[in-house]
């Protein structure tokens, strides 16, 4: 009996190492069962005499070892009927038993709605009327997902006992409450709830591009130069820029983004495509040789012109604009807002301004005139292109209507869960007056390129209404729709085709 003890010990070990591991039912559960238990078939009895099979109640813990593995705390009690060989007739008798067992649940809870087993172990059984004997039960069963956290159990097992006669079978029928449910959603969420496929710190829910690394405050996404820009809203991700030029620089400060200006490094006017005028009077003296580049002039003079030809009484020597009109107090020039600056040098001609600020006013007084402030009424910072921070939280609320905002499948109605966060949006607009708003609409690759592109643009369309009804100008919003381009996240991905199915609010100066 030893060497058997030993060989059955030695099984479940083995069988324990060599079964492959699923995802686990439950962590924690209690189990009620109804017991038929059968003392007489195999000590002398018949296996068909279901008449001496009698009642018996069972409460078993069961807590989780391994991903299969669990171990189960069985207490018992019934009333038996044994065979007694030697006086050839049947005992009654009343038996309490304390087991430990070892579960293997062979399926995956995620995958079916029935999970086989098979377990063993070893226990204690008291008899009221005989000898207590330590058993070794063997068996297996079935767990029936009924709902949530409750299964139906089936169970059968065959228990040898250390003692002679007492060899016994066990039937039970019964259920399981389960304490840490993992239903089939959060089984499945078990593994990928912390799941960070590009290995930034940042779980894939939350990481707007789960499969680049980027940073926690780019949400995820990556930012090449460094900018505080992601690159997938960077025009020049390789090179450090400024909000006000969606991420590009302008290097010589002309108010024209580098990738814009054909001279990045001489200030020009947006006329010439950032590049210095090289003869604005165009009267063949070159503007860096010609000692009045705004008017016209002989060679021989310098490209200054002679006399008085505006007939402004400023001798044309002294005048700044000797061909236009103008009053002394603008050194000949034009003075449409009276602030001694004449028009051509003054870059507000139609308001009033200072000299320090070449003929620009500062309305809002956060130091840039209202000529190069993004922001002229409201105050903000140089940085900043004279417009205010966006706040924090308000920037949170842009990023997350990217993802909140959601339409009726294949159609580009709101549902009506949308309407909270674009609520916030339309705050958000009152709160910054000089900003506007561009919404981009944008799809999956699923489908036709052209419907999708169609979609996007619907769908960008129908926030863009809904805003405007809420009292938005349409002076400060715009919509378009990219369809399948400039996609966030990988489209191979079911997660990835979900985040590239969103709807951007990009909030910008309105200048």
């Amino acid at each position: 009996m030893k060497k058997l003890f030993a060989v059955i010990l030695m099984m479940m070990f083995v069988s324990t190492l060599s079964l492959q591991a699923q995802n686990p039912a439950y962590k924690r559960g209690i189990s009620f069962k109804k017991l038929w238990m059968d003392y007489q078939s195999q000590n002398g009895g018949e296996l068909s005499d279901f008449s001496s099979y009698h009642h018996g109640f069972e409460v078993s813990f069961q807590n989780k070892l391994t991903d299969n593995l669990f171990l189960a705390i069985p207490l018992k009690v019934g009333n038996v009927t044994s065979h007694n060989l030697d006086l050839d007739r049947c005992n009654h008798k009343t038996i309490y038993g304390l087991d430990a067992k070892v579960q293997y649940v062979f399926n995956n809870l995620a995958n079916s709605k029935v999970l086989p087993y098979i377990q063993g172990g070893a226990g204690y059984v008291i008899e009221r009327e005989g000898e207590n004997n330590i058993q070794l039960p063997l068996g297996g069963g079935l767990y029936f997902h009924v709902k949530d956290n409750v299964w139906l159990t089936w169970q059968s097992e065959y228990r040898v006992s250390l003692a002679d006669n007492r060899n016994n079978i066990h039937h039970g029928i019964g259920f399981v409450y389960q304490f840490d449910q993992q239903g089939e959603n959060n089984m499945v969420k078990e593994e990928d709830e912390f799941l960070d496929s590009d290995g930034d710190g940042i779980y894939d829910d939350l990481d707007l591009c789960p499969q680049e690394p980027g940073t926690s405050e780019n949400s995820g996404c990556p930012d090449r130069d460094g900018d505080g820009i992601p690159d997938y809203k960077d025009e020049c991700p390789n090179y450090a820029g400024l909000k006000a030029f969606m991420g590009c620089p302008d290097t010589d400060g002309d108010g024209i983004s580098d990738n814009d200006d054909e001279c990045p490094n001489m200030v020009g006017p947006i006329s010439n495509n950032g590049c210095p005028d090289n003869d604005r009077d165009n009267d063949g003296v070159i503007d860096a040789e010609d000692k009045c580049p705004d008017s016209a002039g002989p060679i021989e003079n310098d490209g200054c012109p002679g006399g008085d030809k505006d007939r402004d009484g400023i001798p044309d020597s002294v005048d700044k604009c000797p061909s236009i009109f103008g009053v002394s107090t603008a050194n000949g020039c034009p003075d449409a807002d009276g602030d001694g600056i004449g028009d051509p040098m003054d870059k507000c001609p139609t308001k009033a301004g200072l000299s320090v600020y070449d003929g620009c006013p500062d309305t809002d007084g956060d130091g840039l005139h209202d000529g190069i402030d993004r922001c002229p009424s409201s105050r903000g910072s140089v940085d900043n292109n004279g417009c205010p921070e966006i706040a924090a939280e308000d920037k949170q609320v842009l990023e997350l209507a990217m993802r909140a905002v959601q339409f009726d499948t294949g159609k580009s109605s709101l549902k009506p869960e949308s309407y909270a966060i674009l609520d916030q949006i339309t705050d958000i607009m009152f709160r910054y007056p000089d900003y506007n708003l561009d919404i981009e609409g944008y799809t999956d690759n699923v489908g036709n390129a052209n419907t999708n592109l169609s979609l996007s643009e619907k769908r960008a369309k129908a926030c863009y209404d809904y805003l405007i009804s809420k009292g938005i100008s349409v002076r400060k919003l715009t919509y378009r729709g990219f369809g399948e381009a400039n996609p966030i996240a990988d489209n191979n991905l079911l997660s990835g085709r979900a985040l590239n199915r969103r709807v951007e609010f990009n909030l910008k100066p309105g200048r």
